[in-house]
């Protein structure tokens, strides 16, 4: 059976740290042992909340060459819009059509995400994993590299396929395995040790952005809050330490190193020693990948190439796809030619 890597992002601001080294990092390693990867710009998701949904043009863009520039390969990977791709919003629909409401509203996200306005949330919101289902079947992903916060999601995926299956009587979609790195999974606020890393954050502060310039980022790691505690000598120490466990844990994803080894080299000291040098780390981690992102941006033509190229070999996957689906849910074949 071929392998299949589907995941994404959101193109909804400035790509940060943690979408770095929480998610695409891991994308790159994972992919040197699977068949076929896809990574998808889900811009319709964007348009759940109205506060994501402005100038989605140019944060697609950004999103694209950020993949580029963080090591995806576009002439061995598939990068690509999820508008381009009509499958995506069709497979939602027959999905809609067999999801119970009780599935949906177990859904966490949704919960965090309309706080107290649930009554007033749209209804893309509320069913967008049925969509996030409908990302990942369609292409008939075999594993699905997630953060903690969205395993439910994918866990609602494969519950979709099972029930599509059932319904209609034939195994029509594979079941999706999440995928969750052990190490480096969640990349925390700079400002709150137990809040992940987000462009939603209203501090500035909280985040790093992969185009930050190196004035900004020693800024912001030296502003990074921290305890008075001095670094343990080993991670055991940084337990109920949000933000020491957070600085260190960015370091050692930076240096190669692991926690503890840090911990032995910076036992006793005060997070200013360990600061300065996990601002020298950043800037020479960073800076290659800042500069291959700029030009990118200014290179429209190449992104363009990159996205139809992606574009075309979804739209090819879906088409199969979903030939099988109306095929099973015994539609009237379309004509010839469309």
């Amino acid at each position: 059976m071929t392998t299949r890597i589907l995941s994404g992002v959101r193109p909804t601001g400035n790509i940060h740290l943690g979408n770095y080294l929480g998610a695409i990092q891991n994308w790159v390693s994972m992919s040197h042992n699977i068949d076929e990867h896809l990574f998808c710009i889900v811009d319709q998701h964007a348009l759940t909340t109205a506060e994501d949904a402005s100038d989605l043009y140019n944060h697609t863009r950004l999103i694209a060459a950020a993949y580029v520039a963080c090591g995806i390969d576009p002439d061995k990977s598939y990068i690509f819009a999820q508008s381009h791709v009509p499958g995506h919003t069709e497979l939602a629909w027959y999905f809609n059509c067999i999801t119970p409401l009780g599935w949906l509203n177990r859904m966490t996200q949704f919960k965090d995400k309309a706080g107290k306005n649930k009554e007033h949330a749209n209804l893309g919101l509320y069913a967008y994993p049925v969509l996030m289902a409908a990302d990942i079947l369609l292409y008939k992903a075999t594993h699905v590299p997630v953060g903690e916060d969205q395993k439910q999601h994918v866990e609602l995926a494969r519950d979709i396929a099972h029930a599509f299956n059932n319904f209609v009587k034939c195994d029509v979609f594979t079941l999706p395995e999440p995928v969750i790195p052990e190490q480096n999974a969640r990349i925390m606020s700079l400002r709150d040790g137990t809040k992940k890393m987000s462009k939603s954050d209203i501090s500035d502060y909280s985040r790093i952005h992969l185009l930050d310039d190196e004035d900004t980022l020693a800024i912001k790691i030296r502003k990074a809050k921290t305890d008075m505690d001095p670094i343990p000598d080993s991670k055991e120490g940084l337990v109920d330490r949000p933000e020491a466990k957070n600085l260190i844990g960015i370091y050692a994803a930076v240096s190669n190193q692991t926690v503890d080894a840090i911990c032995t080299t910076f036992e006793g000291q005060t997070f200013s020693a360990l600061k300065a040098t996990l601002t020298d780390a950043l800037i020479e981690h960073l800076r290659p990948i800042r500069e291959k992102l700029t030009l990118l941006l200014d290179d429209k033509s190449e992104l363009d190439r990159i996205l139809a190229r992606g574009a075309d070999r979804a739209n090819e996957l879906a088409a199969i796809s979903l030939n099988e689906v109306r095929s099973s849910l015994n539609l009237y074949p379309r004509p010839k030619g469309q």
